[in-house]
């Protein structure tokens, strides 16, 4: 089993957050050794895909170190809440309601690593008003994470409105010639919005740390720019 599990404690140092670890398909067994290291190393991990009925089998030493969220599916495992300062400058916008488990994972991610995050639910083009009548404080935010599924217009909306970096997360909320999110993920990829970044569908993990690489450049630039 020891030999199966090889974590990546220096990963902050290289790119500036920690390794997550994935749960889906790995085994109860595996999953309490994980925790184990990482308390050996007196760390903390954030524990992804990570199903209420797997939690609820972990051993009641570990579980009480969880911070568990059903919705986003993620627990921060032996976390403490880092010290944060200023306004929110990551928006995450989600087209629906039913896109909320994708969204959670990306404000529970970006939480975990200490960026603080704006959500503005619901505003998709179904009633463009309600994305309309959020475009000027939208404006202001120099990272934003687009949601959406069905027909996935949003991004190419967005994106034709704002200036910041632009992190398009098409989900599987849909039916029909939706596939799944393979439509949304289409939009997104063939958006005649310059300069999208797209990642797969239904990653919300990986939106995040798009957004957190993007963040902390934009904080390294302008304090290079003040030391000037």
């Amino acid at each position: 089993m020891s030999e199966e599990i090889r974590l990546d404690f220096q990963r902050p140092e290289r790119v500036g957050f920690d390794e997550a670890i994935l749960c889906a398909r790995k085994s109860d067994a595996q999953l309490v050794t994980i925790m184990d290291r990482v308390l050996e190393q007196g760390e903390s991990c954030l524990m992804t895909r990570l199903e209420p009925e797997v939690f609820d089998r972990f051993p009641a030493h570990h579980r009480a170190r969880v911070d568990y969220d059903a919705v986003s599916r993620m627990g921060y495992f032996n976390w403490s809440r880092p010290r944060t300062t200023g306004p929110a400058q990551i928006a995450v916008v989600s087209a629906g309601s039913s896109d909320m488990p994708q969204a959670a994972e990306v404000i529970r991610t970006l939480t975990y690593f200490g960026a603080p995050t704006r959500q503005f639910i619901d505003i998709g083009v179904a009633g463009l008003w309600r994305l309309l009548g959020n475009v000027e404080e939208l404006q202001k935010f120099p990272v934003i994470v687009a949601i959406a599924g069905m027909d996935g217009a949003l991004p190419s909306v967005l994106g034709g409105l704002v200036p910041g970096v632009m992190i398009c997360l098409p989900t599987s909320t849909g039916y029909g010639v939706s596939h799944s999110g393979q439509t949304a993920l289409n939009a997104a990829l063939a958006s005649c919005a310059p300069g999208l970044t797209v990642v797969n569908i239904d990653n919300g993990y990986g939106a995040a740390c798009a957004a957190y690489r993007a963040l902390n450049m934009i904080r390294k630039a302008a304090s290079l720019a003040q030391g000037c």
